[in-house]
């Protein structure tokens, strides 16, 4: 074997052993790095598990058991410390099949539920290890916030007058027990609301006391109505029947509606003041302060006379009679409690006395009046510069998309994939060359050999 051929084998030697020590290096590095890297996968699919739970509570359980798991009335809160440490088989059991003899159904598809046993696990995680401030804004934000009176307080004049009716004291502590208990989803007056019905009804108060009692003490199965035992003693669960059956005596308006504002987040705010720039400015001025088409709205009075419930119904309804539109056929409810909370928020540096916009903008843009020469130059501006705002918002869009996405890429990039890569083509480089060396190296046999 001559020089050159000693080089040659030398040489796929050392490449063999080169490449051979960079997989066993990766394959180490990775090894050790593994646990970590396990550990961070996990908690990412935790981050996206609770996302989603916090969606499927917000559509699925907030209604009964409100905000931010706080409960509402006699259903019992979720944002609970007991709850975290409970066993996770016994909650998913709870979610899946529900709690026999109260307001807590079966949520399993399998017991005629919406869920799937994914998404029950991820409700049990909720419940376990979620954070409830960021839930209570999911909630909000996604327009599914229980818009009902937790509270009220009696009317103190109303209240005494009712000392003087036949058994007086006990209709008095029921009303006050109702006022405390039992508005959020029954209303004001006990006339009912979305979720509930009437107690204040003559319906009702054809029922016997037998039959009434049962279903204050155990609720009312396939409802909200929970069953309220643990809650009120017998005494007091007599006077709530007492004050079902004698409704019709207590003198009306004695539970008024509570003034319960609108819960917000900085999106939902941020959402309000884009619909009412939209849609309300042109009548009631760039910043609430009223113009000769409309009233101001960004004015003290207004605001602390105006209870959020009451403007959320003149936004929704519309005030007959005047310019004020019906909104309730042109946006969600979401929207609407969106710009409610944007209005409540002028409050704290309202003006006792709002000065007018000059002119009222043409009015909104469903009322324009497309011969008006001026209020098509201001229209045709306002498209352009909406127009340029959308076409820079979508540049910086696209561009921080894609250098978020380059980002992203270079931080799941792996080296150590690249590094076994690398030796496991050197090797096979290295094989081919051998292979090539080997057949070059070959002796011809002579023709005249036999």
């Amino acid at each position: 074997m001559n020089l050159p051929q000693n080089r040659t084998r030398l040489f796929e030697i050392l490449a063999g052993l080169l490449a051979t020590q960079l997989i066993v290096f990766g394959l180490g590095f990775y090894m050790l790095n593994e646990p970590v890297r396990i550990a961070e996968s996990q908690t990412q699919l935790q981050l996206t598990q609770l996302d989603d739970a916090m969606t499927l509570y917000a559509q699925n359980c907030s209604v009964c058991h409100g905000l931010s798991g706080e409960g509402i009335s006699a259903i019992p809160p979720l944002n609970n410390p007991a709850l975290q440490t409970m066993a996770y088989d016994d909650l998913t059991k709870t979610i899946a099949r529900g709690r026999f003899n109260t307001a807590m159904p079966a949520w399993s598809r399998e017991d005629g539920g919406a869920l799937s046993d994914y998404q029950i696990s991820e409700l049990v995680g909720l419940v376990q290890a979620g954070d409830w401030n960021a839930t209570r804004d999911r909630v909000v934000n996604l327009g599914l916030a229980p818009l009902v009176p937790f509270t009220t307080e009696p009317d103190p004049v109303l209240l005494a007058e009712v000392a003087n009716l036949p058994d007086g004291a006990i209709l008095q502590t029921a009303i006050t027990i109702f006022a405390a208990n039992c508005v959020a989803c029954h209303g004001a007056d006990g006339l009912g609301t979305g979720i509930a019905p009437a107690l204040n009804d003559p319906a009702v108060r054809e029922k016997t006391a037998d039959e009434l009692t049962r279903t204050v003490t155990f609720g009312n199965a396939g409802t909200l109505m929970a069953g309220w035992s643990n809650a009120l003693t017998p005494e007091e669960i007599n006077a709530m029947v007492t004050l079902v059956l004698r409704w019709d005596e207590v003198p009306a308006g004695i539970l008024p509606a509570p003034n319960v504002p609108i819960p917000t987040t900085e999106e939902s705010i941020a959402l309000g003041g884009q619909l009412f720039s939209q849609n309300c400015s042109r009548c009631h001025g760039p910043e609430g302060q009223g113009t000769q088409r409309a009233p101001a709205l960004n004015v003290k009075a207004f605001l602390t006379d105006t209870s959020d419930i009451a403007i959320q119904q003149i936004v929704t309804n519309g005030v007959p009679g005047t310019a004020m539109p019906v909104w309730g056929d042109r946006m969600t409810e979401a929207e609407i409690q969106a710009i409610v909370g944007f209005i409540r928020q002028w409050e704290a540096n309202a003006p006792e006395v709002a000065v007018p916009a000059k002119g009222g903008g043409g009015g909104p843009p469903w009322m324009r009046n497309n011969t008006n020469t001026t209020t098509q130059q201001s229209t045709g501006q306002g498209t352009t510069s909406t127009q340029g705002q959308g076409q820079g918002q979508g540049q910086g869009q696209g561009q921080g998309q894609g250098q978020g996405q380059a980002q992203s890429l270079l931080a799941s990039f792996d080296w150590r994939i690249l590094l076994l890569i690398f030796g496991a083509l050197s090797i096979s480089f290295t094989l081919i060359f051998m292979g090539f060396e080997s057949l070059r190296r070959r002796p011809k046999k002579n023709p005249t050999e036999q």
